[in-house]
């Protein structure tokens, strides 16, 4: 069996391609970072194939899974989990770059990556898409404004796919995860302020890549008739809030 998973060289990609490996798989993992991807392959060994790919280039997909050896060119599973979010202010003081920047990684190349890999699956009837969506998703909140909408299309394209793969074979899957902490997440979306970014998970036991990347495990473990739709995981330190009000005056 062999999975591929975009954005290995750190966090959930890494943890996700260090299971599969352990449960047996064969991991192309796929990244800009290629020295990271390296010192992976030079840990796990040959069953890692360490792929340079830049999921905001279709070109550079199109190259990278052409170059493939032809014994790792059948893809059971793919996890599009390549993603970031950049900037924690309001919409108004946004920067127009960081928008696009967060569309074009966490929707185009997700889609492109999909479009490419999806019509092999069809034709074995067999296969899982694996995408990695958010909590916020569905949960919008200040400054979450288009990270929180490329992952509420995350979870509607997953749907859509479901609705289009009835009796094929393939399976698609939306994980979406809370409060997730020891990734890189946060320190690129402070634009590499480590310490706001430490802030986020202070006092916090948050969820971490390990947990899912077992979660992503376990789904690819379930017999090929189970489709799971979308699974969301908190840790028990995060719960849903109350809607914001702005209040004016005194009473």
């Amino acid at each position: 069996m062999i999975a591929l998973v975009t954005g290995a060289s750190a966090g959930f990609g890494e943890a996700m391609a260090r299971r599969f490996v352990a449960g047996g798989y064969r991991v192309i993992a796929v990244a800009r970072r290629i020295e990271r991807l390296d010192k992976l392959r030079a840990e796990l060994g040959t069953a890692l194939l360490p792929v340079a790919m830049d999921v905001t280039n279709p070109a550079s997909i199109t190259q990278g899974l052409t170059d493939l050896p032809a014994d790792w060119q059948t893809v059971d599973v793919l996890i599009n989990n390549a993603g970031l979010a950049l900037g924690t202010e309001p919409a108004p003081h946004c920067s127009l770059a960081e928008w696009t920047t967060m569309i074009d990684t966490n929707i185009k190349g997700l889609v492109t990556v999909t479009h490419a890999l999806l019509h092999g699956m069809v034709a074995r009837n067999s296969g899982l898409i694996i995408n990695l969506g958010s909590i916020a998703g569905n949960t919008p909140y200040p400054g979450g404004n288009v990270y929180g909408a490329s992952k509420a299309f995350v979870e509607q394209f997953t749907r859509n796919l479901r609705a289009d793969l009835v009796g094929t074979g393939v399976r698609a899957t939306n994980i979406a995860p809370g409060l997730c902490g020891g990734t890189e997440f946060s320190n690129v979306r402070y634009r590499g302020d480590d310490a706001a970014a430490a802030k986020v998970y202070a006092g916090t036991v948050p969820l971490t890549a390990r947990d899912i990347a077992e979660t992503a495990y376990w789904i690819a473990a379930l017999p090929p008739h189970i489709n799971v739709n979308q699974i969301e995981l908190m840790p028990t330190c995060q719960g849903y809030g109350s809607l914001a009000i702005q209040r004016s005056g005194t009473a």
